[in-house]
C-alpha cells in the first residue's frame, strides 16, 4: 500500500486488461471467476447463525440470568482432529430489559461442523455448551449457575445483535475491504502477466480466513476438555394410591467416588445437573416440576451411590 501511486495504477491497469483479455478470449472462464469472487463475498460479509440458546445464570459479580446463544460461523476455523482444541469465538455481553424483567445475552460462536456433530450427540452438546461457560467465565471474569437447560428457541435477542462479534459493521466494511484491496494487489504483483494461462485467485488467504483476522472476530482457541463419562442412573417418579405423582427419585452410581463433597449438585425446577470434575456429568430435563427447597441428596458411602429425592410442587 506504500507503493508509489504510479507503479500501482501501472498494475491495476495490466490486471484490468488482463481481465478484459479474459472476458474476450474466455468468457465461460470470466464468468466461473466472477461467479467464485461473488460466492467467496458472500461467505466473508455472512453473519453467525443461531443454532441453540441456553438459560443459565450469572452468580458473580451481580446475579442475573444469561442466555447463551451458540451460533455457527464459516469464519471459525474446524478443529484440525478430535484431539485438537476447539476454536470459538466469544461475543460482547449485551445487557436487556423487558417488562417480563432484565437479562445478559452472549453470543459464542463455533465452526459449522463443531455444532453438526453435537445436534445429535447430547454428550459433545454439553461439552460444548460447557467449554462456552467456561470462556465466558474466564473472559468476563463471571461466575456462573452449573445448572443451565436448552431453550425451546434457537437464539435471544435480535438476529442483528450478531453484529458484536465483528465490531461494528462500518469498521466491518472498512476492515474487510482494505484486507481484500491489500490482498488483491499482492495477487497481481506476484503474478505472471505474460503468462495466459496463469490467472490470480483473489481470495483471502488461508491464515486470514482460518480466525486471524485482525479485529473482526476475537477467537478463543479452547484448552482440551477431558471427557467425563455419564454415570449409570435410575429415575423413577413415586405415585400416590390414586395415581398421583408426588416425587421424584433418583438414584446415581458413581463408581470410585467415595465422599459427597466431590460430587456438584445443582437442581431447578425443571432439570439437574452433577458432577464430579474431571470424571462424571449427569444433565436431566426433569419430567414434573419438583419443590427444590424441599429436595434431599443422601450419599451412600459404602455402595458410592447419590439419592436425591425431590417433592413435586
Amino acid at each position: 500500500m506504500k507503493a508509489s501511486s504510479k507503479g500501482l495504477l501501472t498494475q491495476l491497469s495490466q490486471f484490468w486488461n488482463l481481465l478484459d483479455d479474459l472476458a474476450e478470449n474466455d468468457p465461460e472462464c470470466y464468468k466461473n471467476f466472477i461467479q467464485q469472487e461473488l460466492k467467496e463475498g458472500k461467505q466473508l460479509c455472512a453473519a453467525p447463525e443461531p443454532q441453540l440458546c441456553v438459560q443459565t445464570k450469572i452468580l458473580k459479580p451481580k446475579e442475573k440470568i444469561l442466555f447463551i446463544n451458540l451460533c455457527w460461523w464459516e469464519r471459525i476455523p474446524a478443529p484440525q482432529s478430535t484431539t485438537e482444541p476447539v476454536p470459538l469465538s466469544v461475543g460482547r455481553p449485551e445487557d436487556i430489559s423487558e417488562a417480563s424483567g432484565a437479562y445478559t445475552v452472549i453470543d459464542v460462536v463455533y465452526n459449522p461442523s463443531v455444532l453438526q456433530t453435537a445436534e445429535n450427540d447430547q454428550v459433545t452438546q454439553n461439552q460444548l455448551i460447557k467449554m462456552a461457560m467456561g470462556c465466558i467465565e474466564k473472559k468476563f471474569q463471571f461466575t456462573l449457575s452449573n445448572a443451565y437447560h436448552v431453550m425451546k428457541f434457537r437464539a435471544k435477542g435480535s438476529i442483528q445483535r450478531k453484529g458484536n462479534l465483528m465490531g461494528k459493521q462500518s469498521d466491518f466494511r472498512d476492515i474487510r475491504e482494505k484486507m481484500r484491496t491489500e490482498h488483491t494487489l499482492e495477487m497481481i504483483r506476484s503474478s505472471t502477466m505474460n503468462d495466459p494461462n496463469h490467472f490470480p485467485q483473489l481470495l483471502l488467504p488461508k491464515k486470514q480466513t482460518s480466525g486471524n483476522a485482525g479485529c473482526l472476530i476475537e477467537e478463543i482457541s479452547s484448552t482440551e476438555t477431558q471427557e467425563m463419562k455419564e454415570p449409570s442412573h435410575e429415575l423413577k417418579v413415586i405415585k400416590d394410591q390414586n395415581d398421583k405423582p408426588l416425587k421424584i427419585e433418583l438414584m446415581v452410581a458413581l463408581p470410585g467416588i467415595n465422599s459427597a463433597s466431590l460430587c456438584d449438585l445443582s437442581v431447578s425446577e425443571v432439570d439437574l445437573l452433577i458432577e464430579v470434575p474431571e470424571k462424571y456429568r449427569l444433565y436431566l430435563n426433569l419430567p414434573e416440576s419438583v419443590d427444590t427447597e424441599r429436595t434431599t441428596a443422601k450419599f451412600m458411602k459404602e455402595r458410592s451411590k447419590l439419592i436425591i429425592t425431590m417433592p413435586l410442587v
